[in-house]
């Protein structure tokens, strides 16, 4: 018999109104991985941290916010959950949880989804999207024309100095249970002559690492598909060529990662339903420190800086 522990416990110091709520999911229940994990903790004073523990390692962790609105992606069986929150007095809020994960699923339409980040040359003031300047972007979600279900995303680069680049990102969530990812998408481009290149990534970072899964179509250098070493803080071109997507068209990219170890393996890449062995290791990034899981897209501009735009629509990801 499995005995459920619903544990929480709220420390006030003195507080008028304090606590930790759980929306989803529900203790004891049975769940598709990913779950989406919400919970909001009110105090009277600054909320300062939240942590999200899955099995006795932190997963998610959040500074200076007081909602939590993520995915937990899992493994299948019995998981506990536990969510840790602190408020500018020290005080600790808690609740945990056990949940069934019985299914692993995807999750889909991720360029509708709210909260995509973007940053040029610097964030924060260290290396971001690198290139040679500040490039302009916007992103434009919800477009119907051009989409293959209705609701695609719009990606816009320009700027005055050549060599410029646009990285835009979306966190899906946090977990270390999975290792085997699948980066599935269609993308649009109206002139494909004008980006430099095209870049699409998955990183999974948990325990003070990353795994930074990183491909690059490199249209007008390699001429290659360019996957990301970590350790040497490079590109490096794979054996897969990479010709010019075609123009006001949808291509189909699919790629499979897989975490090993201190490694990430690029398995194999399937473009317009054909599939292509890549096969390469490279090392992770040592010492880092956020909890996450996010894809992202870059768009690099080229010695002139021409503007483009691009579509993104049906974005996916499994994990398992």
């Amino acid at each position: 018999m499995k005995f459920f522990v619903f544990l929480a416990v709220t420390l006030s110091s003195g507080l008028a109104f304090a606590g930790l709520t759980v929306n989803s999911p529900v203790a004891g229940t049975a769940v598709a991985s990913p779950t989406h994990v919400s919970a909001t903790v009110s105090s009277t004073l600054p909320i300062t941290g939240i942590i999200v523990y899955l099995d006795n390692t932190a997963i998610y962790n959040l500074q200076n916010q007081s909602v939590v609105d993520t995915y937990l992606w899992m493994t299948r069986g019995w998981h506990n959950l536990v969510i840790n929150a602190w408020d500018s007095s020290g005080a600790l809020f808690q609740k945990g949880m056990w949940i069934d994960a019985t299914s692993q699923g995807a999750l889909g339409k991720i360029e509708d989804l709210p909260g995509w980040q973007w940053c040029s040359q610097l964030l924060n003031g260290s290396v971001c999207a690198a290139g040679l300047g500040d490039a302009v972007s916007w992103m434009a979600p919800w477009q119907t024309t051009p989409s293959l279900d209705g609701s695609s995303a719009e990606f816009f680069i320009g700027g005055s100095t050549g060599y410029s680049n646009a990285l835009w990102w979306k966190s899906i969530g946090g977990g270390n249970k999975v290792s085997h990812f699948q980066y599935d998408f269609w993308i649009y481009v109206n002139d494909p002559t004008l980006p430099q290149s095209l870049e699409f990534d998955m990183n999974q970072s948990f325990g003070g690492h990353r795994w930074v899964f990183g491909t690059q179509c490199d249209f007008k250098d390699s001429g290659k598909w360019d996957l990301w070493d970590s350790v040497s803080g490079k590109w490096q071109p794979s054996a897969v060529p990479c010709h010019q997507f075609a123009a006001k068209m949808w291509t189909h990219v699919v790629w499979n990662f897989q975490r090993v170890g201190t490694s990430v393996y690029y398995s194999s890449l399937q473009l317009n339903g054909v599939t292509i062995p890549v096969n390469v290791f490279w090392g992770y990034q040592a010492n880092y420190p956020d909890d996450d899981i996010n894809v992202a897209f870059q768009m690099d501009g080229d010695y002139q800086q021409d503007p483009y735009n691009v579509w993104l629509d049906k974005v996916t990801v499994r994990a398992w």
